[in-house]
């Protein structure tokens, strides 16, 4: 019996890709952003792709903004520009 893939959709390209696939963007209880690389923290997800023109498209869009319902800090931005370059070497 094969298990079901959890799918997520990317706020930058808005395709529907495997959950792994994904970088999580995490607005928490107390109302700090941060970025969930292991899946399991409190609050609200968004999910971005690990390619760095996902992110742009994102940024561009705003789609953190719309997930959260709120202004998204520029070390958040940061952090995730980090991390695309990392998985694109």
């Amino acid at each position: 019996m094969n298990k079901k893939v959890p799918l997520r959709q990317c706020v930058g390209c808005r395709e529907m890709k495997d959950k792994r696939e994904l970088i999580r963007v995490v607005h928490a209880p107390d109302g700090t952003i941060s970025l969930d690389f292991k899946g399991k923290m409190n609050g609200r997800g968004a999910y971005v792709c690990k390619c760095k023109d996902c992110l742009e498209k994102a940024i561009k869009n705003k789609g953190l903004e719309r997930a959260f319902k709120e202004a998204i800090p520029t070390s958040v931005y940061d952090s995730l520009l980090k991390e695309s370059e990392s998985f694109e070497q």
